[in-house]
C-alpha cells in the first residue's frame, strides 16, 4: 500500500479526528479511504445517470416543462 502526505488546515484535521474518536473508524487513513470510497462511487453512479440520459434520446418535453417539473419535485421533496 502507497503512502501519501497530506496538508490540512486545523479545522479539517480536528474534524477528522473528530470522526476517528466517534469510534466509527479506526484512524484518519480509515476515514480518508471511506471518503475516497464514497467519491468514487459517488462519480460512477454519475457517469451512468450521463450515459443513461444519452441513450434515451432527445425529449418530446420543453426545456421550460423540464425546469417546472424539477423545480415542483424540490419543493415537495
Amino acid at each position: 500500500m502507497a503512502t501519501m502526505n497530506v496538508s490540512l488546515p486545523d479545522p479539517m484535521r480536528e474534524w477528522v479526528d473528530a470522526q476517528v474518536k466517534g469510534g466509527e473508524y479506526a484512524n484518519a487513513s480509515d476515514y480518508i479511504r471511506d471518503l475516497i470510497r464514497h467519491d468514487q462511487r459517488r462519480y460512477q453512479e454519475l457517469r451512468t445517470t450521463i450515459a443513461e440520459g444519452l441513450e434515451s434520446g432527445r425529449s418530446a418535453r420543453k426545456a421550460e416543462d423540464i425546469m417546472q417539473a424539477a423545480k415542483a419535485r424540490l419543493r415537495n421533496g
